[in-house]
């Protein structure tokens, strides 16, 4: 909403609030659409400025609304801008053998995140980018270290382990460079041989990093362990929990978060309810339990107040997040202001979120 004066009022501008006279009576309703009728009767009451709606206005979602905001159109252009210096860097290293300089790539992280006012923007921002499908590895990689950055602080990690964390997000996987775009992001499901192939891509990056320059040991490990999991079901070394690398199981939940908050050719992404539902299914047994917990916590809570769409098709307002429950909150409908708790109607889910 925004308020102009009645001059500069045109026929369909739409009202955005009840005008009054000077008797506090009602004039125009809210949601009223300016005509010349509808300008002369406010010339008569001598009404010298009305508040009318803007673009931003009229979304329906959570989602369109972020992306009318300043806030977002400043983070993408910024994030346009250094995008391709980030892309100078990573294929300066990856296809020319130019050294990999650390701070070149933080510097590309604290231009992006300035203007941005908390870790929960930054997450909705990303969410809301539209990669270039032929980029998506380099917006893999930037995205990670962007989304590091809030991981670190809701963890409470120290100044030094946090640089160190979004030093490790950034060249995790670098590995990937090196295997074939079309089997890398190809949207069927991947041959027995192809997946072979995809898994190598730490080892290429652990590889790769050792032979070009010296970096920390947890960059290194986080390069290698990424896709490690707690269980021993992960690869390239089947470690267990206590065998992986701090920053490694901290990047595991960041690369996977990132992927599932990104389009896919043979997918939408998913909403921050069926991200946490996926963790909640399995996550525990795979990731770092007092990491994950804390990352899920704050997503699900960023969430209060949120419209939501059920499986049954009704609507209602997320009212209160279930700790032991995270992607099954309390829910009021908007029809009756019945609440519905998911956490005991478990045939129910939340299938969009506005």
């Amino acid at each position: 909403m925004k308020v102009v004066a009645r001059i500069e009022l045109k026929p369909g501008m739409v009202i955005a609030e009840d005008i009054l006279n000077y008797k506090n009576e009602i004039i125009v309703m809210a949601g009223t659409k300016v005509t010349d009728n509808i300008l002369k009767k406010l010339a008569r009451q001598s009404i010298m400025a009305v508040p009318i709606k803007e673009e931003i206005d009229f979304s329906t979602t959570h989602f369109e609304k972020v992306r009318m905001t300043d806030g977002f159109k400043n983070f993408e252009s910024i994030y346009n801008i250094y995008f391709p210096v980030f892309k100078r860097y990573m294929l300066g290293a990856v296809n020319k053998s130019q050294p990999i300089n650390l701070s070149q790539f933080m510097e590309v992280y604290t231009s992006i995140i300035a203007g941005v006012k908390s870790g929960e923007h930054l997450l909705d921002y990303l969410y809301n980018l539209i990669p270039d499908e032929g980029e998506m590895t380099l917006c893999h990689c930037l995205n990670s270290a962007l989304i590091a950055g809030v991981f670190a602080t809701w963890l409470g990690l120290s100044n030094n382990d946090t640089l160190l964390l979004i030093q490790c997000a950034f060249l995790y996987d670098i590995g990937k460079f090196s295997i074939p775009y079309q089997i890398l992001w190809k949207p069927q499901r991947l041959s027995p041989e192809e997946y072979t192939l995809v898994m190598q891509h730490t080892q290429i990056g652990y590889d790769f990093l050792k032979q070009v320059g010296t970096f920390d040991p947890h960059i290194l490990k986080a390069t290698l362990q990424h896709h490690e999991r707690c269980n021993g079901t992960g690869y390239p070394s089947s470690l267990t929990a206590e065998e992986i690398d701090r920053f490694a199981k901290y990047i595991a939940i960041i690369d996977s978060y990132e992927a599932m908050t990104s389009p896919r050719t043979y997918r939408k992404k998913l909403h921050p309810f069926q991200i946490i539902a996926n963790y909640e299914n399995e996550g525990f047994e795979r990731y770092d339990v007092q990491a994950l917990k804390s990352f899920l916590s704050h997503i699900a809570n960023s969430q209060l107040g949120f419209n939501v769409q059920l499986s049954n098709e009704r609507l209602g307002t997320v009212i209160l997040i279930n700790e032991k429950a995270l992607s099954r909150p309390l829910i009021k409908l908007n029809e009756d202001n019945t609440l519905i708790d998911l956490s005991k109607e478990r045939d129910i889910k939340i299938t969009q979120v506005f």
